[in-house]
């Protein structure tokens, strides 16, 4: 469908062509192999995220092509600390880890730091009755951290080197250089040439979504692009490279066409009626000459990935859910039937949870306070009406109210109270001591090597048998 999709035109250049350029600048040059894909931000990710790369290698083996993890290196650092019961540490060591606007700023751990994280979890796991998956991601880091240009770039490596020894066969590729190829940047052109336009497509995908899930604030699932006057916000952040600095871009319409102002004064007018790529002689030099550049942020992120790259897209739920907006916002600006793209999840515990069951606060929170306003219920009922008969503001009914009080207090000491509320906070303490145990999001290569492995067959086994 994408392939002749000739009528959807960008600078003046068909989809299909600029499709093309896109998947060959990957190294993907057949069109007649499919390119499955999924992706998510730079960080230490869960299994319910970790199973996207298993469905994309499973429908490659089944369906030819190739499988591609893009790893988002341009999104605000999180999740970067490895966590496990009565620990969490940063995979990091890196200073700005919680200053820093996008995670491809950050630096590389240091081997040092790398044995630090390693010995601890050494230390927990030599009393666990399992072995954790993760010490090839750690010997891969050491070995990486002296050569990787960055956290992003040393991690994704990590995580994939450990990938291929599970028999995964994607490729892993970092976001950001993908912002510096021709295709992305005449998508980029053609967005802000008519940015006026495509804030109000963007806006109303937003306004649908809400509407149809009767959503109310309008912050969510993301703000609208503002526009006001004669400036509009556009759905990419304007990155000083050199300075490490991040802001909304924005631009302001003119006699020329729509005009983008840089911090330091320089400006860019975009040519609506430019042919072809021919817009990128004075395009691309004015963003590198400075210094900066223009980074999608996640809708549009998805409008480029799912046009330009991908044949299959796959999501976990949340992305899943918000990628509905970038449908709506793909067939009101480019009039194309979007493309479908596939969800799939799984939840893993950390692997000690295995046959425990996880202690319920309910009862014993209903018991208590059953108990607590039953003790007195037809006394407390009494005096209540007495209460309210009583003139407000009088004395009579303050010192009825304090009595009333004064009783509950007295029979709160009953012996029955006092132990379902003790084993309610025995109850509570326990629950928070395994809050972390069965916590879905820990990092998916804690787990066993074994439960690992049994996911892949088990993704690998349910496409085939759909074939």
């Amino acid at each position: 469908m994408l392939g002749a999709a000739q009528q959807v035109r960008l600078q003046k250049v068909p989809l299909p062509e600029v499709r093309r350029r896109q998947r060959q600048w990957l190294g993907h040059a057949d069109d007649s192999q499919l390119l499955w894909a999924t992706g998510h931000q730079c960080e230490l990710f869960h299994c319910g995220v970790w199973v996207k790369n298993l469905l994309i290698n499973a429908l490659a083996r089944v369906g030819g092509g190739a499988a591609y993890h893009l790893a988002v290196d341009t999104d605000a650092p999180k999740h970067l600390h490895l966590r496990w019961p009565g620990y969490s540490q940063s995979i990091s060591d890196d200073p700005a880890l919680l200053d820093a606007p996008w995670t491809g700023l950050l630096a590389a751990p240091t081997p040092g730091h790398i044995d630090e994280v390693a010995a601890a979890l050494h230390g927990a796991a030599a009393n666990w009755a399992f072995k954790p998956a993760i010490d090839p991601i750690f010997d891969s880091l050491k070995r990486l951290t002296l050569e990787a240009a960055n956290l992003p770039s040393a991690l994704t490596n990590s995580i994939h080197a450990m990938e291929w020894s599970l028999g995964l066969r994607h490729h892993s590729l970092l976001a950001s250089p993908l912002y510096l190829s021709d295709p992305y940047l005449l998508f980029v052109h053609h967005v802000l040439a008519g940015a006026g336009e495509f804030a109000a497509h963007y806006n109303a995908a937003l306004d649908h979504y809400r509407r149809v899930r009767g959503i109310r604030a309008h912050g969510r699932p993301m703000p609208d692009l503002l526009i006001h006057g004669e400036e509009v916000e556009t759905p990419f952040w304007l990155d000083d490279l050199a300075a490490g600095r991040r802001s909304r871009a924005a631009v302001q319409r003119q006699a020329g066409g729509w005009t983008l102002r840089l911090p330091q004064g320089q400006s860019f007018t975009f040519d609506a009626g430019a042919d072809g790529w021919n817009v990128l002689e004075k395009f691309v030099p004015f963003l590198r000459s400075n210094g900066f550049q223009l980074t999608p942020r996640a809708l549009t992120l998805m409008v480029f990935f799912r046009l330009l790259v991908a044949d299959q897209f796959v999501h976990g739920i949340g992305g899943g859910r918000y990628d509905q907006v970038t449908d709506h916002l793909m067939e009101r600006h480019f009039g194309l039937a979007p493309p479908r793209y596939a969800v799939t999840t799984a939840t893993l515990y950390f692997p000690a949870a295995a046959g425990q069951r996880r202690i319920d606060l309910r009862p014993l929170r209903q018991e208590s306070r059953r108990l607590r306003h039953g003790l007195l219920s037809p006394d407390k009922r009494r005096m209540a009406r007495q209460i309210a008969d009583l003139p407000r503001h009088s004395p009579q009914r303050r010192d009825l109210f304090f009595a009333m009080h004064a009783r509950l207090e007295r029979d709160f000491d009953s012996p029955v109270l006092r132990d379902a509320e003790y084993r309610l906070r025995l109850a509570e303490q326990q629950h928070a001591a395994e809050r972390t145990l069965f916590d879905r999001e820990l990092f998916f290569a804690l787990q066993s090597q074994e439960r690992l492995v049994q996911l892949v067959e088990r993704y690998d086994e349910q496409v085939n048998a759909a074939r």
